[in-house]
């Protein structure tokens, strides 16, 4: 989303040729140096072989890419809504705010939901971390971050920590006790350390590993315990706004979405990206597994929310109206895949029917745009988070 991206210029001696010129990171076998602009055109010849061009390989590139999207195609025999025909339409659909949390300072930017389905960690541009219980809306902890625009936060899969991180470039790990007057920033880990403002954080399926997305165009995996780099993720062209972990237990795979209007699968073990689609028109904000692992859906600010098989390595589905014109900033599926909540900058809820690619319902009591959204574990509730400083917690 533009207006959450920030760019860091750096100004000093450049790697190759010491001179004192704007500089940019970029990865040579994953291993991140500082060059000018100058020094990444000269590299970027090195190796060419007699008669090659820049300009010839992109070229070449792009026809390969050409042949690749017209292998696809002869695969794309049928749409998911014809498939759905035959399926029985949703009947009355009632959602309405059952709860609504009050005490951030200002824009809501993100949340997560605690496995014990009653907890809710919710960050914002306040600069402060709050967890509530969501069945009373009680505050039981709050933390105040060192800058403002917390961007990301996580809850542990144990339920004994939280992870968050914005515009400092690091993702900080609390643990959290039943002593209220303990102070938890006394207890803060500094665990990843990115060039650039964290845009996402999510544990794996233990507390001991974290992921991040960040500004800087790159996802990482961390041990927390140490703050060692386990795995980095290259191949993004731009920011990393959003990402999401693969819902199996031994799943080794998680999804990114960036600036670049580019969604990547990529596996953790190796680092390599495994699958990449690229149909978006804008910068994708949120993406999320389906719960069987098989697809994945995302949302943009292109007005339209997606969804991709990875298994038919393809989109197969657009979730979108003439109607709508304003960007999807958040995207989760109810427990069954049936139903795909998105939330929009135009202060609305949308409810899609998964198969059919209909709108079932928009959910409206937001006063400024929902910029998170999250399906509570037990499938019985979601929670939606606002600019308006408040979040909602629906049912």
């Amino acid at each position: 989303m533009c207006d959450q991206t920030f760019l860091t210029i750096l100004f000093g001696p450049c790697s190759k040729c010491n001179r004192e010129r704007p500089l940019r990171t970029i990865y040579l076998k994953a291993v991140p140096i500082t060059v000018c602009s100058l020094c990444v055109e000269l590299m970027a010849t090195e190796g060419l072989q007699e008669n090659e061009t820049l300009a010839s390989l992109k070229n070449e590139a792009e026809s390969l890419k050409g042949k690749l999207e017209e292998e696809r195609a002869k695969l794309h025999d049928v749409e998911l809504h014809q498939v759905a025909e035959r399926v029985e339409s949703l009947g009355q659909f009632v959602m309405k705010t059952r709860r609504t949390l009050k005490g951030h300072g200002n824009k809501v930017l993100c949340m997560d939901w605690c496995k014990d389905k009653r907890r809710i960690v919710s960050s914002s541009q306040d600069g402060k971390v709050i967890v509530w219980d969501a069945f009373t809306t009680n505050k039981e902890h709050a933390v105040t971050m060192p800058c403002t625009w917390v961007m990301a936060c996580a809850y542990a899969p144990s339920g004994c920590a939280i992870a968050c991180g914005g515009l400092d470039n690091k993702c900080s790990v609390y643990p959290l006790t039943f002593d209220k007057n303990e102070n938890m920033a006394a207890k803060k880990k500094s665990v990843a350390m990115h060039t650039n403002y964290l845009s996402a954080c999510s544990f794996t399926n233990s507390d001991m590993q974290i992921l991040t997305a960040s500004g800087d165009g790159t996802c990482a995996l961390w041990d927390v315990e140490s703050g060692q780099l386990l795995q980095s993720f290259h191949g993004h062209g731009a920011d990393v706004l959003c990402l999401d972990l693969a819902p199996s237990e031994t799943g080794n795979t998680f999804v990114s979405g960036g600036c670049d209007k580019k969604a990547m699968v990529w596996d953790m073990r190796t680092g390599q990206c495994i699958q990449s689609f690229e149909t978006h028109e804008s910068d994708i904000n949120s993406v999320r597994y389906y719960p069987s692992g098989d697809a994945f859906a995302s949302g943009s600010d292109d007005a339209t929310c997606r969804m991709y098989d990875l298994r038919a390595d393809r989109e197969v589905a657009i979730y979108s109206k003439e109607s709508i014109i304003f960007g999807a900033s958040s995207v989760d599926f109810s427990l069954s895949g049936r139903l795909l909540f998105a939330g929009y900058n135009d202060y609305t809820i949308n409810v899609w029917d998964v198969l059919k690619g209909s709108r079932v319902s928009i959910l409206f009591g937001h006063e400024n745009r929902v910029s998170t959204l999250r399906v509570s574990p037990d499938g019985t509730a979601f929670c939606s988070g606002s600019w308006d400083h408040t979040l909602r917690i629906w049912a």
